[in-house]
C-alpha cells in the first residue's frame, strides 16, 4: 500500500476556559484547554487503542499480494467462510474495531456493487448470491465491535479508472458501502494510485469522497489520506518517541484557517510477513513477544494499533493466527494484571486545588484528573509504594479531552535516600507506557520538565513484567 509523508509540527497554543473534570464537574473551577483537541468521535476511538485489519479478497485465492485486475471471479470461493469467527476472535483479543478491505487493487468488490461486473455476484461463493460486507458488518454488530471498511482508490479492473468518470464511479461504490450496511465507523482511505488498465493514473477528487461519506456516514472517521486520523509513517506498527496529535493541516475538512488540528496517528502491521495470507508464512507468524513489543510502541506511545490478520481461502482465520493473538492477549493481560501503586501514597509540588488533586491519578477513574495551577508547566509527583518491588513499567495517561500538553518528562527511582533517573520521555498524549531495565524500589518521581499548558494527568500506574525485554 501505498502512501503519505507525515509532517511533524508544533503550532502556537491557543488556550480556551472549559468547565468540567474534577471530582464534582459541574462544581469546579473551569479548566483551561489548548486548542486543538479531539472531537467525540475521535476521543472514543482514541479510547478504543486497539483494531484489526481484514485483509481478505482475490489475493487470497490467487496467493498474491498485488492483483492485476483481470482476475476471473470464478476463483473467489471461500467454502468455510465464517464472519462470526473473524468477529469473535477479535473481540476475544481485546479489539474494538474492524476494517475490512471491501476492495483492493485489483477492483474485486467484496459485495455485488451494482457498477462493475467485477465482484462476489460474478463468483461462486453462495451461487452468486453472496455479500462479504454484509455478514462481516453483521457479525461486528453482533460481538458489539465497531465496523470499517478499506475501499481502495486505485483499481487496476475499472476502465474509467484515469479519467474524470472514475470519481463518479469510486464516489457510486462509496455510497453503496455507506448506505447498505448499517454504522459505518472508520473509512479506510490510503494513496495508492498506479496505473489502469488503459495505463493511466487516476486524479482523486478527494473531497468529492469526503463529502460522500459525511452525506452518508458522518460518525465515520476517515482515515490516512484524510482528516480525522493520520498514518503513522511506516508499516511497522510503531510510532515515534514523539508523538503529537497536533499536527498542521493537511486535507479538506480540516480547518486550514488554523495552524494546526487534532490529526492522531494509527500505526498498521500484518501479524505475517505479507498483507494476505499465504499457507508458506504460517511459520512466520510474529510471536507473542514481537507483539508485545509493538503494543508498547504503538499504544504506548500516543497511536492507535491497526494489526491486520489475514484469513485463508477457506474464509476462516488460521488457528495459528487465532491462538497467537490469544497469548498475545493474554500475555498483555497478565502485565497488567497486578497495579502496583493501589495502596500508594502520592504527592505532588503543585496542585491547582482540592478537586485536582494528585490523588485522582491513583483512582482508576478515567474521569478525574491531576492538573497544576493554571500558569505552572513543570512539577514532580512522588509516589511511595507500602514496600519495595520491582517495576519496569510505568503508564502516564494525559485528559487529551483538554487537548495535548505534556512535552517531556522524566522518571526516578529512590536508591537507599538518592533519586536515580530510570527514563526520559517526551510526549505522553493519551498513553505512554514508559518501559525500564526493573529497579526494586519504595519511592518514584515522575518529573514533568515542560508541557505546553498546564499538565492534566488522568493516571499514573506501575507495572513489572517478569518477560519485559528493553528493546
Amino acid at each position: 500500500m501505498t502512501r503519505s509523508p507525515v509532517i511533524i509540527f508544533i503550532a502556537s497554543i491557543v488556550v480556551v476556559v472549559f468547565s468540567g473534570g474534577g471530582k464534582n464537574a459541574a462544581e469546579s473551577p473551569p479548566i483551561e484547554f489548548t486548542h486543538p483537541f479531539p472531537s467525540k468521535t475521535q476521543l472514543q476511538w482514541e479510547n478504543s487503542k486497539l483494531e484489526m485489519f481484514v485483509h481478505f479478497g482475490m489475493n487470497t485465492f490467487t496467493d498474491k499480494e498485488w492483483g492485476n485486475g483481470t482476475e476471473d471471479p470464478a476463483l473467489f470461493n471461500p467454502t468455510a467462510f465464517n464472519a462470526d469467527q473473524w468477529a469473535a476472535a477479535a473481540k476475544e483479543a481485546g479489539f474494538k474495531y474492524l476494517i475490512l478491505t471491501a476492495k483492493h487493487h485489483d477492483g474485486f468488490c467484496l459485495w455485488p456493487s451494482k457498477f462493475t461486473g467485477h465482484t462476489v455476484r460474478k463468483s461462486p461463493y453462495k451461487n452468486g448470491q453472496g455479500d462479504i460486507v454484509k455478514e462481516v458488518a453483521a457479525a461486528c454488530q453482533k460481538e458489539g465491535l465497531k465496523f470499517g471498511f478499506y475501499l481502495s482508490p486505485w483499481d487496476r479492473h475499472e476502465s474509467t479508472y484515469g479519467t474524470d468518470a472514475y470519481n463518479a464511479f469510486y464516489c457510486n461504490q462509496l455510497t453503496e458501502l455507506l448506505t447498505n450496511y448499517g454504522e459505518i465507523s472508520e473509512v479506510w482511505f490510503d494513496g495508492a494510485n498506479g496505473e489502469g488498465p488503459n495505463g493511466k493514473h487516476q486524479v482523486y477528487d478527494w473531497p468529492k469522497y469526503y463529502s460522500t461519506i459525511r452525506q452518508y456516514q458522518p460518525g465515520a472517521l476517515i482515515a490516512i489520506e484524510g482528516p480525522d486520523i493520520r498514518w503513522v509513517g511506516n508499516e511497522n506498527g510503531m510510532a515515534g518517541e514523539t508523538e503529537w496529535s497536533i499536527q498542521p493541516p493537511k486535507y479538506p475538512l480540516q480547518n486550514s484557517a488554523e495552524p494546526k488540528t487534532w490529526w492522531p496517528s494509527q500505526c498498521d502491521v500484518s501479524i505475517r510477513p505479507g498483507w494476505f495470507y499465504h499457507a508458506s508464512e504460517d511459520e512466520q507468524i510474529k510471536t507473542v513477544d514481537q507483539l508485545v513489543d509493538i503494543y508498547f510502541k504503538s499504544v504506548g506511545r500516543n497511536s492507535n494499533l491497526l494489526l491486520n490478520v489475514p484469513p485463508n481461502s477457506h474464509g476462516l482465520i488460521a488457528s495459528v493466527d487465532v491462538h497467537r493473538l490469544q497469548d498475545w492477549h493474554a500475555r498483555l493481560a497478565k502485565i497488567f494484571a497486578n497495579e502496583l501503586f493501589t495502596n500508594a501514597a502520592i504527592v505532588a509540588s503543585n496542585t491547582r486545588n482540592e478537586s485536582y488533586s494528585v490523588h485522582n491519578c491513583l483512582d482508576h477513574n478515567a474521569g478525574t484528573f491531576w492538573t497544576t495551577e493554571k500558569d505552572t508547566t513543570a512539577a514532580d509527583i512522588i509516589i511511595t509504594m507500602d514496600k519495595a518491588a520491582d517495576i519496569n513499567i510505568i503508564e502516564l495517561d494525559e485528559v487529551i479531552e483538554f487537548g495535548q500538553r505534556i512535552s517531556s518528562f522524566e522518571i526516578y527511582a529512590d536508591h537507599n535516600g538518592t533519586w536515580g533517573k530510570i527514563f526520559s520521555g517526551t510526549t505522553i498524549g493519551r498513553t505512554r507506557l514508559a518501559r525500564f531495565p526493573a529497579v526494586n524500589t519504595q519511592r518514584i518521581k515522575i518529573a514533568i520538565t515542560s508541557s505546553l499548558a498546564a499538565p492534566v494527568l488522568s493516571s499514573v500506574e506501575g507495572y513489572y513484567d517478569e518477560n519485559n525485554e528493553v528493546r
